[in-house]
């Protein structure tokens, strides 16, 4: 189980840091690919379809289409278990290390998907901007912080905190970012509204990234 106490600032450091790695650049580049659009189909003068080509697209199939729906069911994921509620206000304002216990026998997840429980840790408990700070008296979290207390709250290891902390900088170098996360946070004007909408931004690019 991990213990290890890293605040913001480190994180925001770490995650800078990775981002910055050769290793790291050859994951996120490329890492939006569109499908080759279909060739049109032969068309005769007056628009009619060339002869030779299926009247019918079950032509096609080599099995019947129910067959298809019955094993194409079947092969869809488990509906997943429900999630655990956040800890309610008093939650919100306890020490970090007071939630460790909730990662007894939680499994790691994905970048994305630490980064969806991050987001309704903002929600929830409300986004801040103040500088240095994990959290303010009232339990809102900054970016860094809310990703911090995911970790401590069961979603995710310290080194998945780390890459999605380098997809945020990756997300926020293809917006025209060139600081740290933290600065970003805090820079005048900012609202909890551009903090989703950065959380889901990253979300997607991560997502599409296969993270």
């Amino acid at each position: 189980m991990d213990t290890a106490q890293v605040t913001p600032d480190q994180l925001d450091a770490q995650a800078s840091l990775l981002h910055d790695t050769d290793a790291w650049q050859r994951i996120v580049t490329g890492w939006e690919r569109t499908a080759r659009e279909p060739a049109p189909a032969a068309l005769l003068p007056g628009g009619e379809a060339q002869p030779g080509h299926p009247a019918d697209w079950r032509e096609l199939l080599s099995v019947p289409v129910d067959r298809l729906v019955e094993d194409s069911l079947r092969a869809l994921p488990a509906r997943p278990p429900r999630e655990r509620p956040l800890p309610g206000r008093l939650g919100a304002v306890l020490p970090e290390r007071l939630h460790a216990w909730r990662r007894i026998g939680q499994p790691d997840v994905r970048p994305s998907t630490h980064l969806g429980h991050a987001r309704r840790v903002l929600t929830e408990w409300g986004w801040q901007n103040a500088p240095y700070r994990l959290r303010n008296a009232r339990g809102a979290r900054c970016l860094c912080g809310a990703m911090l207390t995911a970790h401590r709250l069961g979603y995710g290891s310290l080194d998945t905190v780390d890459r999605a902390g380098a997809w945020l900088v990756t997300e926020l170098r293809s917006q025209g970012w060139t600081d740290l996360i933290g600065p970003w946070n805090r820079h005048p004007g900012r609202t909890a509204a551009d903090a989703l909408a950065l959380i889901d931004s990253t979300i997607r690019r991560a997502s599409l990234a296969g993270h």
